[in-house]
């Protein structure tokens, strides 16, 4: 994970959380069903789909597979939110389908909690790591001091700093452990998506594709 990935997937999961509630600026109920519409739904159902690639390359066992696990990590990374602001863009602000409700929920389902597990995660898990280092090096400084007195105002100081990183440290590993179980919920709200997204596409066909001659 670098730089250029965070600051790219970043950027594209604000455009998608900004996009999402323009209904209540802008509305176009007949925009879904037009040929860009229906575009831009094939192309988030095709990025959707050209995502699970990531699952069997993590899964195979052979050294010999040619796409790398992180290539592949970095690709279902931006083709599921790639994916994502297409089919905000693709639903028009129309949310008045309970299918299509039920669908965009799991969308941003799937892609919050593997942004959680990417990134925030990781980034909780360096911030521990940097404070647990600091609190070792502040218990080593108190136990050089020699006979150290609660009445000396740089011995108080020193403990309450080692007080305020372990309950720092504490608050932190609380929060780590409970979001820990992101993968469970994002493989549950993927296998949830991709069901509805097959519901949606089957009624789409159903009902008729209004940009086909």
């Amino acid at each position: 994970m670098n730089e250029t990935e965070k600051l790219t997937v970043g950027a594209l999961f604000s455009a998608v959380l900004l996009l999402a509630p323009g209904f209540l600026l802008h509305e176009a109920p007949r925009f879904p069903g037009s040929l860009m519409g229906g575009v831009l739904g094939i192309a988030a159902t095709v990025l959707f789909l050209a995502l699970l690639i990531y699952v069997p390359v993590k899964r195979a066992a052979t050294p010999r597979r040619r796409l790398r696990p992180a290539a592949a990590l970095s690709f279902h990374i931006y083709a599921g939110v790639v994916g994502a602001l297409l089919g905000v863009l693709h639903s028009g602000h129309s949310y008045r389908s309970p299918l299509g409700i039920a669908l965009m929920s799991t969308m941003f389902g799937v892609i919050g909690t593997g942004f959680v597990g990417r990134y925030y995660l990781v980034h909780v898990g360096a911030d521990l790591r940097e404070q647990s280092e600091k609190l070792a090096a502040l218990r080593s400084r108190y136990a050089a001091l020699e006979a150290p007195s609660s009445r000396d105002r740089s011995v108080r100081r020193l403990v309450a700093a080692i007080a305020d990183l372990e309950w720092a440290i504490a608050r932190r590993d609380v929060l780590k452990r409970a979001l820990s179980r992101w993968v469970i919920l994002h493989v549950g709200l993927a296998l949830a998506m991709y069901a509805l997204l097959a519901l949606h596409i089957w009624s789409g066909v159903y009902y008729g594709l209004r940009w086909l001659p």
